[in-house]
Order: C-alpha cells, then structure tokens, then sequence
C-alpha cells in the first residue's frame, strides 16, 4: 500500500508542472546543485513520538530502520569523501543501533557532526547515555521546541512533552550546552502559517527560557511546515490544502532560492538511496540515472550542477524569508 502511494506521487510529481516551477520560471532561475556541503543522514522512521507537523510520518510503531551494511555504505563514504558537515535525522536517529558508529567515523573524519533531536529521547529508557555521549564526542545538538510556552508544545508534540524538553536542556546545559558546545532549537508553526521573523521570535525564547528555568541555547531556527505527511492530511482535514498552498506561493521569495538547503545538502535515506533534500525522501522523489542512485554512485564532483528535482511542496521552503534545516535564509 506504502509503495503503491509512493508511484501515484512520483508519477503526480514528475508529469505535472509544479506551482514551484513556474515560480522559477518567472523569476528566470535555474536550481542546480552546488558543492556539498552537508551529507544529512535519515536513519529511519522509528520515534518515541508522533508529533503533528512530522514530516517524516514518524512514530513508536514504524519499524522502517537503517541497517549494518548500509550504515557500513554510508561510514565508506563519509571516510573517503570527508563532507564538511553530517547532519544526523529520524524520526529519532539515537534509536538506531548505528547511530555511535556513524557519529564516531565522522567525528574521527573530522566532519561537523549535527543530531536533530527531540529531546525527550533523553528520558526513555536505555537513553540515559545519550547527552554526556553527544557532549564527548563534540556534537552540535539541533532540538525541536516549537514553542517557549507549555500548551502549545502540547498542542503540536503531546501532554508532557514540554516538562521533559525542559529536563533534557537543563542537563544538556550542564554539560556545557549553550556555551561551549552549539546547542539551537528548531520552532515549527502550529498552523498553516509562516514564522514569524526569526531573530524577533529568538529574542523571545531565549527570555522566556532563562526568566523562567535558567535555560541558555545559541540559536533559534524557525522551519516552514512541509505541505506532505501528517501535516498535509491535517491541511486536508481542515479544507485547508489549497490555501496553504496560496499563501506559500503568495509569499514566494526569489532571493530565497538562492539559499535553498537542496543546492549544498544531499540526503540519505535508511536504505542508502539519495535524494536532494528529506522532504523528497519523504515523497519518494529519488535521485535517478535511468534507475535510482545510492550513495556509493555518488561523488561529491559529480553532485555539482546537477538539476534539483521539486514539486509543490518546495514552496515552502522559498516562502517568506525562505526556510531550511538550519533557519530563515534571507
């Protein structure tokens, strides 16, 4: 049934002219692949969690992980191919068995390591480990908080989300989170809204967190919610599809696309396929040459110039003052 959905999109994807596109079109710019900068990793669909606006689909009961000898696959390339930054994602990747071997070969390449995590993984069980492990080995910590205020968190992550968000970042500031290592937090909208401006809206978090629990972060990154998966079927619910859409391409910002994550960030899935960016990974829009392309037909010269594959979905990303995995772009 998955795979079957999967055909229908690519196929809807890659025989229509997408609103994208013909933003493109009218702006007269090409996207094209620049040189990689980041190799982000989706070690699969398994989550502690199943938060409203995941674009991944994630949750306790997927069981769709990355396995040894991919995981083996990807740590080849990260050694021989030495990506300046390797961004680490799930559903929640500390779930993944693999997940120190990835971190440990490309903390000794000498990559930048991220962990996008959801902070409460910190307090299931077996997980303990996890902070004073990230600390030690230097890596950046990229948290999901969509909100400094408790009831919205609940709104879009669940009852009691937000108390045990506030326990992990505590602990991640007495490792030395906040200051000597990068600690950033990622805002998502609640609704089929734009961020609001990023720096405004960081201003705000970092107040509210240090009045009120004595909390220290780096940076806020606020991130467009995707038109696909779980937040798509809430859109629809609401008859609110079309709209989102509108106001995504309303808002179409040209100096965005010059920004955009999917020039310089390849993107793996568990199986070891890649794709241009994770929202594509999550549509089932793969890199292809006649078939599709895994990560060891990939060199890092041969990604550049390369035509980018999009769909609608790819507004957001341009909308506003642009979005990406690591904030605003313009």
């Amino acid at each position: 049934m998955i795979m079957t959905f999967l055909l229908v999109v690519h196929h809807i994807y890659s025989t229509h002219v997408n609103r994208f596109e013909k933003q493109l079109a009218h702006h007269k710019i090409c996207l094209q692949r620049d040189q990689l900068i980041t190799l982000q990793l989706n070690l699969g669909r398994k989550c502690n969690q199943a938060c409203r606006h995941c674009h991944v689909d994630a949750g306790p009961n997927r069981n769709e992980m990355i396995n040894g000898t991919v995981a083996l696959a990807i740590c080849d390339w990260i050694t021989a191919h030495t990506p300046q930054i390797v961004d680490i994602t799930g559903g929640a990747p500390e779930l993944s068995q693999h997940f120190r071997r990835l971190v440990e070969t490309s903390c000794k390449t000498g990559c930048e390591v991220i962990d996008r995590c959801n902070l409460t993984i910190f307090e299931e069980d077996s997980f303990g480990w996890l902070p004073d492990y990230l600390a030690a080995h230097k890596v950046t910590v990229v948290a999901s908080l969509p909100c400094y205020e408790s009831e919205n968190v609940a709104k879009q992550r669940g009852g009691g989300v937000f108390d045990k968000c506030i326990r992990s970042l505590k602990r991640l500031n007495s490792l030395g989170y906040g200051k000597s290592l990068p600690l950033h937090l990622v805002y998502n909208p609640i609704g089929p809204t734009l961020p609001p401006p990023q720096p405004r809206l960081e201003a705000k978090y970092k107040k509210s967190l240090r009045d009120e629990f004595g909390i220290i972060f780096n940076h806020l990154f606020t991130i467009t919610n995707q038109p696909i998966a779980r937040f798509a079927n809430d859109l629809r619910e609401q008859g609110k599809w079309s709209e989102y859409l509108e106001l995504l391409a309303t808002n179409f910002n040209p100096a965005a696309t010059d920004r955009l994550m999917c020039r310089n960030t390849l993107s793996v899935g568990y199986k070891g396929e890649v794709f241009d960016c994770d929202f594509n990974q999550m549509l089932g829009m793969h890199m292809e040459n006649g078939a599709r392309l895994y990560l060891q037909d990939i060199t890092p010269a041969n990604l550049k110039g390369r035509t980018i594959l999009t769909g609608d979905h790819c507004l957001a990303c341009a909308a506003g003052s642009g979005s990406s995995c690591a904030g605003t772009l313009t």
